[in-house]
């Protein structure tokens, strides 16, 4: 097996997925709040690298995590064994429409792959697209609704051009905005994705900017502190 990406206390292999390792997934996974979680929800896992942070980050909790992709499925299983919580993380190979669960979810987390134009011109595969176009926004937040505890928590990143339809949507399902952090590349690039952090909890929401780089590969003291329990040279 070939094409590894190496973490600090982990290793994610990734020749059979479509969605490779991104900065969209270590961004969400670095900021997402697992603490009090007893059990969490990876949705749309690919290799497994977000269920895998989570349980790096949270050292008790049970991390489910399903995809609909069966090679993807196959990867994250894989690299579930090979990781030193095997006992504390499990695969299913199922849609979200069809998962079934025998309890409700503290955090459920998802990197959805939304495909899109600026994705289609980068020429991503027939069956990434397929399997984007099989869970849209409004049933992630449904499906999800329906699986979390009611002081649950759901968090999400998401193109910037989905936050209004987000915020609309999650509304319906009685999901509210807790934190949302407008993501740039530098200083100067546009925002262009955003993470979520959503609960039932209607309230003002805080709302924070983090730039990635100074320069190429010259990573912000922000960005350095997000992810160095998890990059190798961080």
């Amino acid at each position: 097996m070939k094409n590894a990406f190496h973490f600090k206390q982990f290793t994610v292999y990734q020749d059979l997925a479509a969605m490779k390792v991104g900065t969209d997934g270590v961004l969400l996974g670095a900021w997402a709040n697992f603490a009090k979680a007893k059990n969490v929800l990876d949705i749309g896992t690919g290799t497994g690298l977000i269920a895998l942070m989570a349980t790096q980050k949270n050292t008790t909790a049970q991390i489910d995590a399903i995809e609909i992709d069966a090679q993807a499925y196959q990867q994250a299983k894989y690299n579930f064994g090979i990781s030193p919580w095997q006992n504390r993380l499990q695969a299913f190979h199922t849609s979200l429409q069809n998962y079934q669960s025998i309890h409700k979810y503290d955090v459920i987390i998802s990197n959805p792959p939304y495909f899109d134009e600026d994705m289609q011109a980068k020429g991503m595969s027939r069956q990434t697209a397929r399997n984007t176009q099989s869970l849209s926004l409004k049933d992630l937040l449904f499906y999800s609704s329906n699986l979390l505890q009611n002081e649950g928590k759901l968090f999400l990143v998401l193109p910037k051009n989905k936050e209004e339809e987000l915020i609309s949507l999650a509304q319906k399902h009685h999901l509210y905005p807790q934190r949302i952090v407008d993501v740039k590349g530098t200083n100067i690039s546009p925002i262009k994705r955003i993470l979520v952090e959503l609960s039932g909890c209607q309230s003002d929401y805080k709302r924070s900017e983090l730039i990635i780089e100074i320069s190429r590969h010259n990573y912000t003291q922000d960005y350095i502190n997000l992810t160095k329990d998890f990059y190798l040279k961080m």
